[in-house]
């Protein structure tokens, strides 16, 4: 019976390929079913991406939209072997550092934002489970908008939209090698910076008790 899984997981696989290909035959003859079922699998993990890496809603929503658009453009000239998610998430992460140039965006704003994240939690100890998972999940992302652009998207397309690293080197249009190097950095840099902001929050934490404790 164990034997069985590979093959399964092969024919799953293949079944997934086969679709992928028909979503591409159907992109370059202009079906109009074909772009939605594509829009369908990515809206989601692209407009999630982008509001990661631009740290603004209405800024996500823009340059999805742009993704969109542009994919449809050059719907008509993509190669049959194309492969849909890293064309996507290409598509968008130009779209974006195409805005951060426009706009000149720079890393300081994007601290500033990160540490009003973290600073919109609680500082007084967490009282349960729930409170405390909260509190971790605003530390990442707080610690995620303080790194720099090229680390935040490799962390991002790795570790939330889940690509493969060769997929992923394709998006950042580097090679394999280059890219598990930039997400090895990325890592160490995210556990540093989570660790500046907690030592951050601790003090705070613990400023705020003789305050409590007086009243």
């Amino acid at each position: 019976m164990g034997g069985d899984a590979p093959a399964a997981k092969d024919e799953l696989a293949g079944g997934a390929d086969l679709d992928a290909r028909r979503l591409v035959d159907g992109l370059r003859r202009g079906d109009v079913a074909s772009f939605d079922g594509v829009y369908a699998l990515y809206h989601a993990r692209v407009f999630s991406f982008l509001l990661r890496l631009s740290g603004r809603r209405d800024t996500a929503e823009d340059l999805a939209q742009e993704t969109w658009l542009k994919l449809a453009k050059a719907a008509p000239g993509l190669r049959e072997d194309t492969r849909l998610g890293p064309l996507v998430f290409t598509i968008a992460r130009n779209a974006f550092l195409s805005h951060r140039r426009w706009a000149m965006l720079d890393l300081s704003r994007l601290v500033t934002m990160g540490l009003d994240t973290l600073a919109a939690v609680s500082p007084g100890p967490a009282p349960d489970e729930e409170h405390e998972r909260a509190r971790a999940i605003a530390l990442l992302e707080a610690a995620l908008q303080a790194l720099p652009v090229g680390a935040r998207e490799v962390l991002l397309l790795v570790g939330v939209d889940g690509l493969e690293h060769d997929e992923v080197a394709t998006v950042l249009g580097v090679t394999r090698e280059a890219m598990r190097q930039r997400l090895s950095r990325a890592r160490a840099q995210l556990t540093e910076k989570m660790r500046a902001l907690e030592e951050r929050a601790n003090v705070r934490r613990a400023a705020a008790r003789p305050e409590e404790d007086a009243t």
